[in-house]
């Protein structure tokens, strides 16, 4: 588990330990938009990169 809903233990975010890999599903209360998530989308890009032949 990645995220956990801090409000109610609900798990909102899974990462793989053995590929790069992840998920993350949640409503952002603090920015609405992609401002409360944006370092998911860098981390996104990161993995892509990363995966170049």
């Amino acid at each position: 588990m990645s995220h956990v809903c801090l409000n109610d233990d609900v798990v909102e975010g899974l990462q793989l330990l053995d590929q790069p890999a992840f998920s993350v599903q949640y409503h952002p209360e603090a920015a609405a938009g992609p401002h409360d998530a944006a370092y998911l989308f860098d981390r996104f890009v990161q993995l892509m990169e990363g995966q170049r032949a």
